[in-house]
């Protein structure tokens, strides 16, 4: 399925947008230490869906929040998500050579600059969301930082991947592999959703129910489809090492489920998404336009 062009220029001008605030404000390669610098642009820069600073901006305008304020916690995101690839990427994790399409950081500038590199990306984030006016009251502004250090931390993202890495070899059962992945994944873009709305106007108890059930599902739905395409697609179409789930003897739904179940799953969790979106209106477009996006991508 192909995005509707409204949705694909949209996407593409955030992503520009994004691309341009990160070249302005990530170190410049120019200065010490260069090689350091090199390695964060290059974990960060020019590659990536951005599927999760579009989330951010798409659950802004459910808020009105103002568009200044959204691209600092998206570049914000995405420093995270990309210091998460790095470290993954190493020989410690999952040591795998290709992300995004070209060498992985650590291929390309050795374990100890990939290992700094995700570090340092890293702390930026949090001090790009403390520099940058994003909401005239300082208790919403320190949220949002409190918001994106849980989904990165132990009850986010890195306890999902200590998850990940004790399982390897296990047989897990499907609430426990959604438990895993509902930190693992499912973290970061749970903070993306609703750090964009918190951006902006309050949200209703009610606006905020609904739409962390639709960040929750779509969450696991987008580890669902990155389980199947790690088990059909190629390695060129992914743009990075096709097979290694299975090779790792790691725990996915394509492997409990089975392909057909899996993308059923999915399928399953994209309706549950779109019904969370229903009380907001004509303003959850976008949100829903990302949801189809990410269950029918190719890669």
């Amino acid at each position: 399925m192909n995005p509707p062009d409204d949705f694909r220029r949209w996407s593409q001008e955030i992503a520009h947008s994004l691309e341009d605030f990160l070249q302005r404000h990530l170190p410049p390669p120019e200065i010490a230490p260069r090689r350091l610098h090199e390695a964060m642009r290059h974990a960060v820069l020019d590659g990536g869906k951005r599927v999760r600073p579009l989330l951010v901006f798409a659950a802004g305008e459910l808020a009105e929040a103002p568009k200044d304020a959204l691209q600092v916690v998206a570049a914000s995101v995405e420093l995270i998500h990309a210091y998460s690839l790095v470290h993954d990427d190493l020989p410690a994790m999952d040591n795998d050579v290709l992300r995004r399409g070209k060498p992985t950081c650590h291929v390309q500038f050795g374990e100890a600059h990939a290992l700094l590199a995700g570090d340092t990306l890293q702390s930026l984030a949090f001090q790009w969301l403390s520099e940058f006016p994003l909401h005239p009251d300082a208790r919403r502004q320190l949220s949002l930082i409190r918001q994106l250090a849980l989904a990165s931390g132990s009850r986010g993202m890195g306890g999902g991947q200590a998850m990940d890495l004790e399982n390897t070899g296990s047989t897990l059962t499907l609430p426990e592999l959604e438990a895993m992945h509902l930190k693992k994944t499912g973290a970061l873009i749970r903070a993306a959703i609703l750090m964009g709305a918190h951006c902006g106007r309050p949200l209703s108890n009610e606006e905020e129910r609904h739409l962390t059930g639709y960040a929750n599902a779509l969450g696991l739905a987008y580890q669902v489809v990155d389980d199947v395409l790690d088990a059909e697609a190629d390695t060129v179409t992914l743009g990075k090492t096709a097979g290694k789930d299975a090779a790792a003897n790691k725990a996915t739904y394509a492997g409990i489920m089975g392909l057909k179940q899996a993308k059923d799953f999915s399928r399953e969790l994209l309706r549950t998404a779109r019904e969370s979106l229903e009380t907001f209106g004509p303003r959850r477009q976008r949100l829903e336009e990302l949801a189809d996006f990410i269950v029918n991508r190719r890669s």
